[in-house]
């Protein structure tokens, strides 16, 4: 069946429908639980809210702290590439992969938000603090 069709069948379903074939809209309860479901995702989201430079910052350490623990791939990998060029691709693929394995354990979301966690745990007990 096309989508042309389609359209044509669901705008006659709407056309000839009668009251009691729509369904009602929710009850006020349901509006309820849900408001506060989402209103529970808002306030996480507040407790983690940063502002952008501070964020940035926090990128920028976290970055740091990455090539520092993987210190030891990203010289095997540049002892790997010594004298190559273009074969480097083929030719080190290991040892790339190892870095950016490495890399990916430091630098994810989870380790952001355990950062930002910190940091405004950290900005309640002192008051203002640079990250």
């Amino acid at each position: 069946m096309s989508k042309f069709t389609m359209n044509i069948l669901v705008q006659g379903f709407i056309r000839n429908a009668k009251p009691q074939d729509v369904a009602p809209p929710p009850s006020i309860s349901k509006k309820k639980t849900l408001l506060r479901l989402s209103m529970g995702y808002v306030q996480e989201a507040r407790e983690n809210h940063v502002k952008k430079k501070v964020e940035e910052a926090l990128r920028s350490k976290m970055k740091q702290k990455a090539l520092k623990e993987c210190d030891y791939y990203a010289s095997k990998y540049a002892e790997c590439a010594v004298g190559r060029t273009f074969s480097v691709v083929w030719q080190c693929r290991k040892q790339a992969k190892e870095l950016n394995d490495c890399l990916h354990h430091y630098t994810n979301d989870a380790v952001l938000e355990e950062m930002k966690r910190e940091y405004a745990l950290n900005q309640e007990g002192k008051g203002p603090a640079k990250p």
